[in-house]
């Protein structure tokens, strides 16, 4: 991931050494506050996707960027680079305010219709997958690397899906799977919720929309299930 350089300081030679120890100190303090400015204005744009059942991006993190162990992360990785997994928390629309069927076409559900993520809405059916039981209830984990507060809505694809074709709005149900707004976190940025699922069968998708309460950004995430 992109880092700030070292800071580079210059002083006048003709200095006395207790002006120059001054001037160093002042530096010194600045230039952490300008690197702590940097890194804060950096985890500003950086808030979070499914970690359990993993996301294709969080898949991909997992595996690790470099090296990746499945052909659709490989292959991802070869489309749009490994930046894209470095940046694995921020699949985000800025001004979404609940108009996400409006603004993100059929096909670009998984990228939020951003050009960066486009390698993640590669319709194939060997993503990797999370085994979920069907009829029976699952632990859903969300991994919000700068928490939020907002609502979560977590949508599965219904019968008849096909994962060989691109994802599209109404392959979605109508109706979310859950809503969990304002959860509270581990600490570590990780919540979890328990929910019900229903009878299902082969291979599906949990798409999760987060749109935050206190600005209209909203963020996007895409697990391939199986059942």
């Amino acid at each position: 991931m992109p880092r700030p350089g070292p800071l580079s300081l210059s002083f006048e030679e003709d200095r006395t050494v207790r002006k120059r120890r001054t001037v160093t100190t002042l530096a010194a303090v600045g230039g952490f506050t300008m690197l702590f400015s940097v890194f804060a204005a950096g985890s500003a744009h950086a808030h979070g996707t499914m970690a359990d059942p993993a996301s294709r991006v969080y898949q991909c993190l997992q595996e690790g960027p470099e090296s990746p162990q499945s052909a659709a992360c490989q292959d991802a990785i070869a489309e749009g680079g490994t930046q894209p997994i470095y940046d694995w928390n921020e699949i985000n629309i800025p001004n979404a305010d609940g108009r996400h069927r409006e603004i993100i076409p059929d096909g670009r559900l998984c990228s939020a219709g951003r050009d960066k993520y486009a390698a993640f809405d590669a319709p194939r059916d060997d993503w990797p997958s999370t085994g979920l039981p069907s009829g029976g209830t699952a632990t859903l984990t969300f991994h919000a690397s700068a928490p939020h507060v907002g609502t979560y809505y977590f949508y599965l694809t219904n019968d008849g899906y096909d994962p060989t074709e691109p994802l599209n709005w109404s392959d979605l149900e109508s109706e979310p799977l859950a809503e969990v707004t304002d959860p509270e976190s581990d600490g570590q940025g990780m919540w979890s919720t328990t929910v019900d699922l229903p009878e299902r069968s082969g291979k599906h998708l949990l798409y999760v929309i987060w749109q935050r309460s206190d600005s209209p950004e909203a963020f996007y995430s895409c697990s391939d299930v199986d059942f």
